[in-house]
């Protein structure tokens, strides 16, 4: 098989939690999905057998299927998908070199309901500055890519929650939320089974700024800064959103690549400022 049709696990794991993820496709059969019920973060479950029925939904993506062991399953879905005309190579050495590696992944039955689009549908308080920025960025970067955010006025969670069937977060006695000192973000870390290094340091920036405790982490008053002032830059919360992503994803390359290099001026002989 052509090294252009396999991705090792270290190269997708670089790109897990970025705008550049591929569309992730978990392909184990059900015996050994039932064996671990977890998946690769941002993974949704298709059989590899009918590959060629679903391909016509990720048409224009990039795609990336694995299954138990790398092996005839994901490889075999894999060419199909390539007949269909999707770019798409498969994981080198599947979900078990994956978690033999210790790198993240997450539980099944802590996703909510899916919606009848397969979706993950969200309701929280409308006017979000910290917290209701994370946690929509973590789930979309992390958990869902497809997932839908609904703002409302803030009596009115609850009861949206339950009208329209959909999951409440970051207000007050639902599962989602704060636990103790810890923010939302910090539960959704816990419960998604994303505690690695750069999401812990990621944690205490977002939960210093969310807190009112920007002792936590030295970034966490600049965090506050560009968080309030994208609230005043926008009025729509769902634009607001979208702009507010951009800031996480730098926030998270910053902790995971970059957060013991430093910058100083003037530059060295050589190097650029």
């Amino acid at each position: 098989m052509s090294a252009s049709t396999q991705i090792s696990i270290e190269n997708l794991n670089s790109l897990i939690g970025t705008p550049d993820c591929p569309v992730l496709i978990d392909a184990r059969i059900d015996e050994d999905f039932e064996l671990d019920p977890r998946h690769i973060p941002t993974a949704i479950r298709r059989s590899g057998f009918s590959a060629e029925d679903w391909a016509v939904n990720y048409q224009g993506q990039s795609v990336v299927v694995y299954c138990e062991k790398g092996l005839k399953i994901s490889q075999g879905a894999c060419a199909w998908l390539r007949y269909s005309g999707l770019e798409t190579v498969w994981l080198s050495g599947g979900f078990r070199e994956w978690r033999d590696a210790g790198l993240p992944l997450v539980a099944e039955n802590k996703l909510p309901p899916r919606d009848d689009q397969g979706r993950t549908v969200w309701v929280t308080r409308s006017r979000p500055k910290i917290d209701r920025i994370a946690c929509p960025w973590l789930i979309r970067r992390f958990v869902d890519p497809s997932a839908v955010f609904l703002f409302v006025d803030p009596g009115e969670v609850p009861a949206v929650a339950e009208k329209f069937g959909v999951t409440p977060f970051d207000v007050e006695d639902v599962y989602w939320s704060h636990r103790g000192d810890q923010c939302t973000f910090d539960t959704m870390i816990d419960e998604f089974g994303l505690a690695t290094p750069p999401f812990e340091h990621l944690a205490r920036i977002v939960r210093g700024a969310d807190t009112a405790r920007l002792d936590l982490a030295p970034e966490a008053p600049g965090l506050l800064a560009a968080s309030l002032g994208l609230s005043q830059m926008y009025q729509d919360d769902l634009v607001q959103l979208e702009q507010g992503l951009l800031l996480y994803d730098a926030f998270y390359r910053y902790v995971r690549d970059a957060a013991d290099e430093t910058h100083n001026w003037p530059a060295t002989k050589g190097q650029a400022a």
